[in-house]
C-alpha cells in the first residue's frame, strides 16, 4: 500500500470531521471547506501551516512524537485513530511496526498442541483464534457449530472478512449487518496502517474492493478501530437470535495472532440457546430451540 497516499487520506479525513465548534474556534462565515482548514489544524497543533501541509501531503516521515501528539490532539484523534497514525509514521521512517515481525507462520502457530488444548477447554462460549487477514484458523466445538453458516464444506480457509461482504448469508446471520461491516473494515483499516507491506492483506483489500461495493467505500472512510471487547447481536440457523459478549485476548507469542471468545450471560435466553447449540454440535440434532 502506498504510504504517502494513505497518510494524505488519512489526515484530510479526519481533517474534515473535526467542526470548528468542536475545536473551539468560531467558525466564521463564507467557510468552503468541510470541518477544519489547514490553517486552524496548523495553529492549534503549534506548527507552521508549511509543515502541516506537508504533512498532510504524506511525507510523514521524521516527523517527531511531540509533532505527532499534537496534530492528533489539533484533530481530535481517539487512542485507536493517534496510534494508527504513529503506526503510519513509523511506517514511513521504515521502523518495524508495533515490534510485529512481518512475516509470520501461520503453520508454526496453528500446529503448536497448546493452542488446541487452551480452546477445547472453552466449553461454555465460542471461541476461535483468527489473524490479521480475518482468517478463521482454528476454533472450539462450540465455534464450529457457531459459524457453521461461514465454515461451510471446507475448501479455502474461512474468512470473516469475505462472509461479511461476499457471502448473502451473512445478512441473515449479522442482524446488525450495517454496522458489523464497519467495525470489519475498521480493524482492517487499522491493521494495514501497522504494517503497509503485509500482500495478504493487500490481496484481501483488493479482492473485496473489486468484489463489493459496499467495501470499497467503507474502505475510502478511512475510519480505524480495535475489537476489545463488546456486545453483539447474531441469528444463528440453528436457534435463533443470540446476544453474546465478546473479548479480543492478544496470543503474545504470535503477534498479529488474536483469540476472541463470545459468552453469554448466565441465566439468559441466549445462554440457553449457546447450550442447545453445543448439544446440537455433539449430537447433531436439537430438541425445540427457542427462537
Amino acid at each position: 500500500m502506498d504510504n504517502k497516499a494513505e497518510v494524505r487520506e488519512f489526515l484530510v479525513s479526519r481533517r474534515a470531521k473535526v467542526t470548528p465548534e468542536q475545536a473551539g474556534l468560531p467558525a466564521g462565515p463564507n467557510r468552503r471547506v468541510a470541518g477544519l482548514r489547514r490553517t486552524e489544524v496548523a495553529a492549534l497543533a503549534d506548527v507552521s501551516v508549511e509543515y502541516y501541509a506537508k504533512l498532510e501531503r504524506g511525507a510523514i516521515g521524521g516527523a517527531s512524537s511531540s509533532v505527532l501528539d499534537a496534530i492528533a490532539r489539533a484533530l481530535l484523534l481517539d487512542d485507536t485513530e493517534r496510534t494508527h497514525l504513529f503506526d503510519l509514521a513509523r511506517a514511513a521512517d521504515g521502523i518495524p511496526l508495533s515490534g510485529r515481525p512481518r512475516r509470520r507462520s501461520v503453520k508454526n502457530v496453528m500446529s503448536r498442541p497448546s493452542l488446541h488444548w487452551v480452546l477445547s477447554t472453552i466449553t461454555e462460549g465460542v471461541a476461535f483464534v483468527r489473524d490479521q487477514h480475518q482468517d478463521l484458523l482454528a476454533t472450539n466445538e462450540l465455534g464450529r457449530a457457531f459459524y457453521s453458516p461461514l465454515i461451510g464444506a471446507g475448501g479455502r480457509t474461512p474468512n470473516l472478512a469475505r462472509f461479511q461482504f461476499l457471502d448473502p448469508a451473512s445478512r441473515d446471520f449479522y442482524p446488525d449487518w450495517e454496522l458489523f461491516a464497519q467495525m470489519c473494515v475498521a480493524i482492517m483499516r487499522a491493521e494495514a496502517g501497522r504494517d503497509p507491506n503485509d500482500k495478504g492483506l493487500h490481496d484481501l483489500v483488493g479482492e473485496l474492493s473489486t468484489r463489493s461495493e459496499v467495501f470499497r467505500q467503507l474502505w475510502g472512510a478511512h475510519d480505524v478501530r480495535t475489537h476489545g471487547s463488546g456486545t453483539k447481536r447474531f441469528n444463528h440457523p440453528v436457534v435463533g437470535e443470540l446476544t453474546l459478549a465478546y473479548e479480543e485476548l492478544i496470543i503474545t507469542a504470535d503477534p498479529g495472532f488474536v483469540l476472541m471468545i463470545y459468552t453469554a450471560e448466565p441465566g439468559s435466553p441466549s445462554a440457553g440457546r449457546l447450550r442447545l447449540l453445543a448439544s446440537w454440535a455433539a449430537t447433531g440434532s436439537i430438541a425445540a430451540a427457542p427462537r
